[in-house]
Protein backbone atom coordinates (compact mmCIF):
# COMPACT_ATOMS: atom_id res chain seq x y z
CA UNK A 1 0.00 0.00 0.00
CA UNK A 2 2.74 2.47 0.94
CA UNK A 3 4.83 1.64 -2.11
CA UNK A 4 1.79 2.20 -4.35
CA UNK A 5 1.11 5.59 -2.74
CA UNK A 6 4.76 6.59 -3.10
CA UNK A 7 4.84 5.83 -6.81
CA UNK A 8 1.56 7.70 -7.28
CA UNK A 9 3.14 10.72 -5.59
CA UNK A 10 6.26 10.40 -7.73
CA UNK A 11 4.10 10.28 -10.85
CA UNK A 12 2.54 13.63 -10.12
CA UNK A 13 0.29 13.72 -7.08
CA UNK A 14 3.25 14.88 -4.96
CA UNK A 15 1.35 14.70 -1.62
CA UNK A 16 0.60 11.75 0.64
CA UNK A 17 -1.80 12.83 3.39
CA UNK A 18 -3.84 11.49 6.29
CA UNK A 19 -2.76 7.85 6.21
CA UNK A 20 -1.30 5.23 8.55
CA UNK A 21 1.17 2.57 7.48
CA UNK A 22 2.22 -0.43 9.58
CA UNK A 23 4.89 -3.10 8.97
CA UNK A 24 5.68 -1.81 5.48
CA UNK A 25 9.10 -2.24 3.84
CA UNK A 26 10.40 0.11 1.18
CA UNK A 27 13.71 -0.67 -0.52
CA UNK A 28 15.96 1.79 -2.40
CA UNK A 29 13.26 4.14 -3.69
CA UNK A 30 13.87 7.81 -4.47
CA UNK A 31 11.08 9.86 -2.92
CA UNK A 32 12.43 13.32 -3.70
CA UNK A 33 10.23 16.37 -3.05
CA UNK A 34 7.18 14.50 -1.81
CA UNK A 35 5.00 16.11 0.86
CA UNK A 36 3.99 13.80 3.71
CA UNK A 37 1.17 15.39 5.71
CA UNK A 38 -0.56 13.85 8.74
CA UNK A 39 1.12 10.46 8.30
CA UNK A 40 1.82 7.73 10.88
CA UNK A 41 4.54 5.20 10.07
CA UNK A 42 4.56 2.31 12.56
CA UNK A 43 7.16 -0.48 12.48
CA UNK A 44 8.08 0.39 8.91
CA UNK A 45 11.49 -0.31 7.38
CA UNK A 46 13.07 1.95 4.80
CA UNK A 47 16.20 0.49 3.20
CA UNK A 48 18.63 2.97 1.58
CA UNK A 49 15.78 5.29 0.59
CA UNK A 50 16.24 8.85 -0.61
CA UNK A 51 13.75 11.43 0.75
CA UNK A 52 15.86 14.46 -0.26
CA UNK A 53 13.90 17.68 -0.65
CA UNK A 54 10.71 16.22 0.86
CA UNK A 55 8.45 17.75 3.52
CA UNK A 56 7.16 16.07 6.68
CA UNK A 57 4.24 17.86 8.34
CA UNK A 58 2.57 16.34 11.43
CA UNK A 59 4.28 13.02 10.78
CA UNK A 60 5.06 10.27 13.32
CA UNK A 61 7.70 7.59 12.84
CA UNK A 62 7.18 4.96 15.54
CA UNK A 63 9.61 2.06 15.93
CA UNK A 64 10.79 2.45 12.33
CA UNK A 65 14.12 1.62 10.71
CA UNK A 66 15.52 4.58 8.77
CA UNK A 67 19.13 3.42 8.68
CA UNK A 68 21.26 4.87 5.86
CA UNK A 69 18.34 6.86 4.46
CA UNK A 70 18.89 10.32 2.98
CA UNK A 71 16.88 13.28 4.25
CA UNK A 72 19.05 16.11 2.88
CA UNK A 73 17.39 19.47 2.37
CA UNK A 74 14.09 18.27 3.89
CA UNK A 75 11.56 20.29 5.86
CA UNK A 76 10.22 18.80 9.10
CA UNK A 77 7.44 20.42 11.16
CA UNK A 78 5.58 18.94 14.15
CA UNK A 79 7.19 15.57 13.51
CA UNK A 80 8.13 12.85 16.02
CA UNK A 81 10.61 10.00 15.66
CA UNK A 82 9.95 7.59 18.52
CA UNK A 83 12.09 4.49 19.16
CA UNK A 84 13.51 4.63 15.64
CA UNK A 85 16.79 3.31 14.31
CA UNK A 86 18.45 5.78 11.96
CA UNK A 87 22.11 4.76 12.03
CA UNK A 88 24.01 6.31 9.14
CA UNK A 89 21.10 8.54 8.11
CA UNK A 90 21.73 11.94 6.55
CA UNK A 91 19.66 14.98 7.61
CA UNK A 92 22.15 17.61 6.44
CA UNK A 93 20.87 21.05 5.35
CA UNK A 94 17.35 20.27 6.58
CA UNK A 95 15.01 22.48 8.62
CA UNK A 96 13.56 20.99 11.80
CA UNK A 97 10.70 22.88 13.46
CA UNK A 98 9.10 21.41 16.60
CA UNK A 99 10.65 18.00 15.95
CA UNK A 100 11.09 15.35 18.67
CA UNK A 101 13.61 12.51 18.61
CA UNK A 102 12.87 10.10 21.46
CA UNK A 103 14.44 6.78 22.55
CA UNK A 104 16.21 5.84 19.35
CA UNK A 105 19.61 5.16 17.82
CA UNK A 106 21.21 7.46 15.24
CA UNK A 107 24.85 6.39 15.26
CA UNK A 108 27.08 7.96 12.58
CA UNK A 109 24.25 10.22 11.39
CA UNK A 110 24.76 13.55 9.67
CA UNK A 111 23.00 16.69 10.96
CA UNK A 112 25.44 19.15 9.38
CA UNK A 113 24.07 22.62 8.59
CA UNK A 114 20.55 21.92 9.86
CA UNK A 115 18.28 24.60 11.28
CA UNK A 116 16.85 23.57 14.65
CA UNK A 117 13.84 25.50 15.91
CA UNK A 118 12.16 24.20 19.10
CA UNK A 119 13.51 20.66 18.77
CA UNK A 120 13.80 18.06 21.53
CA UNK A 121 16.14 15.07 21.78
CA UNK A 122 15.25 12.62 24.59
CA UNK A 123 17.15 9.42 25.47
CA UNK A 124 18.69 9.13 21.99
CA UNK A 125 22.06 7.62 21.11
CA UNK A 126 23.78 9.93 18.62
CA UNK A 127 27.33 8.69 19.18
CA UNK A 128 29.82 9.41 16.36
CA UNK A 129 27.35 11.73 14.59
CA UNK A 130 28.03 15.07 12.90
CA UNK A 131 26.36 18.24 14.25
CA UNK A 132 28.62 20.69 12.42
CA UNK A 133 27.60 24.25 11.52
CA UNK A 134 24.10 23.88 12.95
CA UNK A 135 21.90 26.95 13.38
CA UNK A 136 20.12 26.58 16.70
CA UNK A 137 17.12 28.69 17.67
CA UNK A 138 16.11 26.35 20.46
CA UNK A 139 17.05 22.76 21.19
CA UNK A 140 16.79 20.39 24.16
CA UNK A 141 19.21 17.52 24.73
CA UNK A 142 18.07 15.32 27.63
CA UNK A 143 19.91 12.13 28.58
CA UNK A 144 21.46 11.94 25.12
CA UNK A 145 24.64 10.11 24.14
CA UNK A 146 26.80 12.61 22.23
CA UNK A 147 30.03 10.64 22.55
CA UNK A 148 32.53 11.44 19.81
CA UNK A 149 30.08 13.79 18.07
CA UNK A 150 31.43 16.65 15.99
CA UNK A 151 30.10 20.13 16.88
CA UNK A 152 32.57 22.13 14.78
CA UNK A 153 31.23 25.67 14.20
CA UNK A 154 27.97 24.98 16.08
CA UNK A 155 27.29 27.56 18.79
CA UNK A 156 25.93 25.82 21.88
CA UNK A 157 25.40 28.95 23.96
CA UNK A 158 22.44 28.46 26.32
CA UNK A 159 22.08 24.76 25.48
CA UNK A 160 21.78 22.51 28.55
CA UNK A 161 24.03 19.48 28.05
CA UNK A 162 24.24 18.56 31.73
CA UNK A 163 22.41 15.22 31.38
CA UNK A 164 24.30 14.12 28.27
CA UNK A 165 27.40 12.07 27.57
CA UNK A 166 30.06 14.32 26.01
CA UNK A 167 33.09 12.07 26.01
CA UNK A 168 35.36 12.65 23.01
CA UNK A 169 33.34 15.40 21.32
CA UNK A 170 35.02 17.48 18.61
CA UNK A 171 35.07 21.28 18.59
CA UNK A 172 37.40 23.91 17.14
CA UNK A 173 40.80 24.79 18.61
CA UNK A 174 39.32 27.83 20.33
CA UNK A 175 36.48 25.84 21.98
CA UNK A 176 34.14 28.71 21.12
CA UNK A 177 31.34 26.23 20.37
CA UNK A 178 31.06 25.46 24.08
CA UNK A 179 30.98 29.04 25.31
CA UNK A 180 27.77 29.58 27.28
CA UNK A 181 26.74 25.90 27.22
CA UNK A 182 25.52 24.35 30.47
CA UNK A 183 27.44 21.31 31.74
CA UNK A 184 27.79 19.46 35.04
CA UNK A 185 31.01 19.10 37.12
CA UNK A 186 31.75 15.59 35.85
CA UNK A 187 31.43 16.73 32.23
CA UNK A 188 33.79 19.58 33.03
CA UNK A 189 36.50 16.97 33.57
CA UNK A 190 36.02 15.73 30.01
CA UNK A 191 36.20 19.29 28.71
CA UNK A 192 39.42 19.88 30.64
CA UNK A 193 40.93 16.90 28.82
CA UNK A 194 40.01 18.54 25.52
CA UNK A 195 42.18 21.44 26.62
CA UNK A 196 45.09 19.08 27.08
CA UNK A 197 45.12 19.55 30.84
CA UNK A 198 45.47 16.82 33.47
CA UNK A 199 43.53 16.70 36.71
CA UNK A 200 45.73 15.81 39.71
Amino acid sequence: MLEHDIYAAIDGEETIAGKEYTNEEIVEIKMNRIEFDGIVFSKCRFVNCDFSGSSFLNVTFSNCDLSNCRFQDCYFRDTKLNECKGDGSNFSQSSLHRVIFESGSFHYSNFTSILSDNCCMYHVDFCDSAFQEMKIKKIIFHTVNLSRCDFFKTKLKGVDLSTCTLEGITVSDTFKELQGAKINPIQAMDIVQLLGMKIV
